[in-house]
């Protein structure tokens, strides 16, 4: 959708925002600093899967700037607001480092994330209607998910049969080709 911006001036973290938020949705900050994400990550040398929520739908949750993740999600979540899916590429400085994460993740691995921000919520105890809102808001974005995934899976079929049409088209120009060419005398 854009370019891809540089979160930390250094090419550590390159953010390219796929699908925008609405212009009123709300992002991370003080007072809503637990977030919840759905994510794929990929290895960059070989485009790798080695950690999703897709496959079973389910949602990470991690409190914003207490080193719970690493930088680079500290860094690309704050950039971000509820319903925006971008695509964050990590160097190793912030990732996993000269360490790696055995056995999934090697030593020096560049991260490529595709991360979609859920929600923004308070800490335990704050705000309990922002907590509804919140949990409404989660729902919306759920059915929203099923949707383009149920529309994702119609135009995938509709590519099928398109292609089955078209070789059925080709084969039968070839059988009457075949078919005119032996009726020719010799």
């Amino acid at each position: 959708m854009g370019d891809a911006i540089d979160l930390t001036g250094d090419g550590g973290v390159m953010k390219k925002i796929v699908q925008r938020s609405k212009p009123d949705a709300i992002a991370p900050s003080e007072s809503l600093p637990l977030v919840d994400v759905h994510y794929e990550g990929t290895l960059a040398d070989t485009g790798e899967v080695f950690d999703t929520t897709r496959e079973d739908n389910t949602i990470f949750s991690f409190e914003i700037g207490t080193g719970s993740v690493i930088k680079a999600w500290d860094v690309a979540l704050r950039t971000m607001k509820v319903g925006e899916v971008a695509v964050i590429t990590c160097k190793p400085e912030y990732a996993y480092g000269s360490a790696g994460s055995p056995p999934d993740i090697p030593p020096e691995a560049t991260l490529v994330f595709e991360v979609e921000l859920v929600a923004c919520r308070p800490r335990k105890g704050s705000s309990v209607s922002s907590a509804s809102d919140e949990r409404a808001r989660l729902e919306e974005l759920k059915k929203q998910r099923e949707m383009a995934a149920a529309a994702k899976e119609e135009e995938k079929k509709k590519r099928e049969e398109a292609k089955a049409a078209a070789a059925a088209r080709i084969q039968a120009i070839f059988e009457a080709k075949k078919r005119k060419g032996k009726g020719k005398a010799k």
